[in-house]
């Protein structure tokens, strides 16, 4: 039985207050003088078509608001919060969508089709800190890599033996340096972006606007655990590549190179599955309020069983934003280095990258354009990825349904 008002299953026991004394059809007859006025001549087996749609029939009430009914609310049978069955038979009906996706399970198509929605159903707030933490964030990488951080060690092609080991092990390290100050921006720009974001997603499943100062009011209290996660992750995984690769490393020879390549690639599979594990982290930290600990326990519980799928969904993202990003840099990588004569030319003559102003102000623009439109795609993958888990185990979308107001999903408790 469901408790939606106006429903009752079929072949369900009588409803309250019907006793034994209420008048029932009585039996047809078969010939026997026995039973009610029937007619002993019935319509033969087969012929009877269901209605084309429930409620056709005179004296059938009006449907109301629920899933089963065809409406948002909730409804009998399997999945999570209710039943499929709509207009028509095995027909499902449309689920109610308040804001950017449907509340009932989502496909991988679903949920990019939602992050891109989001960013154009609020696309004032998502291009205000897109842009604005973009633009910083590249002010701050092109004065690092100008002023403070040294020239690239260059390495010597006629280099052999020892001496050639040697200028790579200063190549790597000099190339890490330089790299650093960069990741580290990134990821704080990361950081800022992603907590804003996934707050405005939240409200954007719920059809509700958001503008950019309620969405940084929500998600300034919780920067410094986000950050803490992220730096949490980031430890995780570089100490289990370290394990992997030092045993090697401190062997130094041919065997010890080949033991390193099988230590690297056994702890990135390792690193994958524990990135992946704890995806669902940040915006279950970010949505529920929870702690660092809580919110890597939450993500290991909804990934749960569904580890392939998640793997899927952030692989084909990562394959999105990477195409993005080499479409956008290409141009502009072409365009700084036409206005870098100097920095073209050094490249061309003895293989330097010592590129001027013109060549970082415009690669730096093509790199503002590019995280423009990664972000809030990453975000919102993110955030609906998880919004999708709990439907999927935990019936969210009733909440949702609660929480957006719709009629019909006030009822279930």
């Amino acid at each position: 039985m469901n408790d939606t008002p106006g429903w009752a299953s079929p072949g369900s026991a009588p409803s309250e207050g019907q006793g034994a004394n209420v008048p029932r059809p009585s039996e047809p007859s078969d010939g026997s003088g026995q039973g009610g006025n029937w007619s002993s001549t019935q319509p033969p087996a087969g012929q009877w078509s269901p209605p084309s749609a429930p409620g056709a029939g005179p004296h059938t009430p009006p449907p109301v608001a629920g899933r089963g009914a065809g409406g948002p609310g909730p409804g009998p049978g399997p999945g999570p919060g209710g039943g499929p069955y709509g207009p028509g038979w095995g027909q499902p009906p449309a689920a109610a969508k308040p804001g950017v996706i449907p509340l009932r399970p989502l496909g991988v198509g679903e949920i990019l089709d939602g992050a891109v929605s989001t960013m154009r159903a609020h696309w004032r707030t998502v291009l205000g800190i897109t842009l604005t933490v973009s633009v910083i964030a590249q002010i701050a990488i092109i004065l690092v890599q100008r002023f403070l951080l040294p020239d690239l060690v260059e390495i010597d092609p006629d280099a052999t033996g020892s001496e050639a080991l040697r200028q790579a092990a200063d190549s790597a390290q000099s190339t890490l340096i330089n790299s650093l100050p960069s990741v580290l921006i990134g990821m704080i720009a990361t950081l800022i972006t992603t907590s804003v974001l996934t707050v405005v997603i939240s409200r954007s499943v719920l059809g509700r606007p958001v503008t950019l100062a309620e969405a940084w009011a929500e998600a300034r209290p919780r920067l410094a655990q986000l950050l803490g996660l992220t730096l949490l992750l980031a430890l995780i995984s570089a100490a289990i590549l370290t394990v992997g690769i030092l045993p090697g490393l401190l062997i130094g020879s041919a065997a010890g190179a080949a033991l390193a390549l099988i230590g690297f690639l056994a702890s990135s599979v390792v690193t994958i599955w524990l990135m992946v594990r704890f995806s669902l982290a940040s915006p279950a930290l970010m949505l529920e309020r929870q702690s660092i600990a809580a919110s890597m326990r939450r993500s290991a519980k909804l990934v749960g069983g569904a580890w392939w799928r998640t793997f899927g969904v952030l692989a084909l993202t990562w394959l999105l934003t990477f195409i993005v990003s080499v479409v956008v840099a290409i141009p502009f990588g072409v365009i700084a280095m036409a206005v870098d004569g100097g920095g073209i030319d050094s490249v061309l003559t003895d293989g330097s990258t010592d590129f001027g102003w013109p060549f970082l102000i415009v690669s730096g623009i093509g790199e503002v354009v590019i995280s423009t439109i990664t972000y809030p795609l990453s975000a919102g993958v993110m955030a609906l990825l998880y919004i999708d888990q709990r439907i999927r185990r935990e019936a969210l979308d009733l909440e949702l349904g609660r929480a957006a107001g719709l009629p019909g999903y006030d009822t279930g408790n």
